[in-house]
């Protein structure tokens, strides 16, 4: 459990950087450079997936409550949106004009999905951690970027295909989930 708890923390601690240690990274860039900077950034990123990886595989899970018996059937839902916002954030959309952080909303629905259906401790640690590191996310760019400037309006057509990708990743995620991750995804 204790390799989970620090990839994890690991992870949402080093994204957490551009939001709450902006002099840390600033710094950082002048005595490395930014490639120096980013180089550095990627192998400590990768390092916590590692550590979250094999902490989720080497840890028996111990039930902490028993989930509510809806929570399996809203999980598939919250993930879809999740993965369309998810999307959406990497686009000119206008999805964009009504969601001001697309991608963490994203990983935050995503996470309360997997918590509505996962009362292990495991789970927990995992979700709830990036449940915590996207409110956390939120909370830093709107007090580091202040008042929100909503993108231009763009065309429908880019709508549709930002929804089809993120369908389409939702649907091969949900197709290997039971494989990869060995939990089956749909109720």
């Amino acid at each position: 459990m204790t390799l989970l708890i620090v990839g994890v923390t690991a992870f949402i601690g080093l994204h957490l950087i551009p939001y709450f240690a902006i002099g840390f990274r600033t710094g950082m860039v002048a005595k490395m450079g930014i490639g120096g900077y980013r180089g550095l950034f990627a192998v400590a990123v990768l390092a916590s997936l590692a550590g979250i990886i094999f902490g989720w595989r080497s840890n028996t899970p111990d039930m902490l409550f028993v989930p509510p018996s809806w929570g399996f059937h809203v999980t598939p839902l919250f993930v879809l949106f999740g993965f369309i916002l998810f999307f959406a954030s990497q686009a000119p959309t206008n999805i964009k004009r009504y969601v001001r952080h697309p991608q963490m909303t994203g990983i935050l629905l995503w996470s309360l999905g997997h918590l509505a259906a996962n009362g292990e401790d495991r789970s927990i640690i995992l979700f709830g951690g990036f449940a915590l590191w996207s409110v956390l996310a939120i909370y830093g760019a709107n007090r580091r970027d202040t008042e929100w400037q909503k993108p231009e309006k763009q065309s429908v057509i880019k709508d549709i295909i930002t929804v089809t990708i993120g369908l389409a990743m939702y649907a091969l995620v949900v197709y290997f989930h039971e494989a990869v991750i060995g939990v089956r995804p749909m109720p």
